[in-house]
């Protein structure tokens, strides 16, 4: 069967590999020219998360290019320390760099799937022999199956559902970061300063000293802006964070010569149902959230799921998305709407909210409570075995419980 994937961030990939290896004939569509750099750490946490990785073969890969964790110091704007969370809060039992972890995704998949970067689907069209998809290139071709892993803001998702309002709420945040020089010397912990409603934070570039990155919150209605316009987003932040001290003025003076900037509302996405015909949706484009949310690892989980749903389905897709889909709604639910807490933690909007998340967090009893509590919703999938029989697989190598 031939399946279109878009999307090549952490999901595509991570589908593209396993119905590769299942003998699917697998092409994954991305619209940015290549793999995309930066963005901020991601993590895994428990056995679950960890199992899966390990079962793609990627564990010990990821393991090389770890952070370490991310402590993060809140401080005020003298730089005196409020409140320090350990690496593990942020950072589970294992963080690696968004980029290092698409790029190892990526080449654990290319073997086994076609890519196709800077271009994007246009049109689709669903028939009873499988789905017609014009690309914005101009190519035409016609697969059995359409898997939309292209994120918040999906085209699939846009294409074969509805229009993003039917589907994305907004949670009264913006997010930002970008990379400025290293000049204020940051080492170590990464900063965070708060005042209602907003947080700045720096930390250094896990790579290269020389460089920092930012990150920049803030609570906001949502705002009509063009996702495409860099300037008018770098408008927006400096309109939003221009008259904060700390090192606040040091950290907007980057800002109009960064090249890559990371800005969107923190949103979360809730569909009905994922699926729809031969087309399906996988990760963020059907079940996200921003930030907070543990998409990055539900992704991987879900592209497990789906993929061997789909191999040892008979070629009933109908079948196969519907089992996805009840195995994982009820645990991606618990996980997703952590993204709902994320800017009111980060950025609360009074002094009162801000003094007493920094006073319960700096209770070890309360902060041992929220590690557990987010191991626990991590590892609420219960991980099947699939086992088919395939010239590409050798007979049970999946089964391993």
């Amino acid at each position: 069967m031939k399946v279109l994937v878009s999307g090549a961030s952490v999901a595509g990939p991570a589908v593209a590999y396993w119905l590769g290896r299942y003998g699917y004939d697998v092409t994954v569509v991305e619209i940015a020219p290549a793999l995309r750099e930066g963005g901020y750490a991601v993590d895994f946490r428990g056995p679950v998360n960890l199992e899966v990785l390990s079962r793609m073969g990627v564990l010990e890969d990821l393991r090389a290019r770890q952070t370490g964790g991310s402590p993060m110091r809140f401080v005020d704007e003298s730089g005196r320390q409020l409140m320090r969370l350990p690496g593990e809060f942020a950072g589970g039992d294992l963080e690696v760099l968004r980029s290092d972890l698409s790029r190892v995704l990526y080449e654990r998949s290319r073997g086994r799937a076609s890519y196709r970067f800077g271009d994007s689907i246009a049109e689709l069209t669903e028939h009873a022999g499988g789905v017609d998809v014009r690309f914005e290139s101009g190519i035409e071709e016609t697969y059995d199956l359409v898997i939309g892993a292209d994120g918040l803001h999906s085209i699939v998702r846009r294409l074969a559902f509805g229009p993003e309002e039917d589907y994305v709420s907004h949670l009264g945040y913006y997010i930002a970061g970008w990379d400025v020089p290293n000049t204020l010397g940051i080492s170590g912990d990464a900063l965070m300063y708060n005042v209602p409603g907003r947080l700045a934070s720096v930390s250094a570039d896990q790579r290269d000293p020389a460089r920092a990155q930012t990150m920049f919150l803030f609570k906001s209605p949502e705002l009509t802006y063009d996702r495409r316009d860099r300037p008018q987003q770098k408008q927006i932040l400096h309109d939003a964070f221009s008259d904060l001290g700390w090192y606040v003025p040091e950290l907007l003076k980057g800002l109009p010569a960064a090249t890559e900037l990371y800005f969107d509302s923190i949103s979360r996405v809730d569909v009905d149902r994922w699926s729809t015909g031969r087309i399906v949706l996988l990760g963020d484009a059907g079940y996200g959230a921003t930030v907070g949310g543990m998409g990055t690892s539900t992704a991987i989980v879900a592209s497990y799921v789906l993929a061997g749903e789909l191999a040892t389905s008979g070629g009933d897709y109908r079948a196969a998305y519907e089992r996805y889909e009840a195995q994982l709604r009820k645990p991606v639910s618990k996980t997703q709407h952590g993204g709902n807490r994320t800017g009111k933690f980060l950025a609360p909007g009074a002094r009162f909210g801000i003094a007493a998340r920094n006073r319960l967090l700096s209770t070890p009893f309360f902060l041992d409570q929220m590690l557990k509590l987010g191991e626990k919703v991590s590892n609420l999938v219960e991980l099947k075995a699939y086992s088919i029989e395939h010239s590409s697989v050798e007979k049970g190598q999946l089964v391993q419980e």
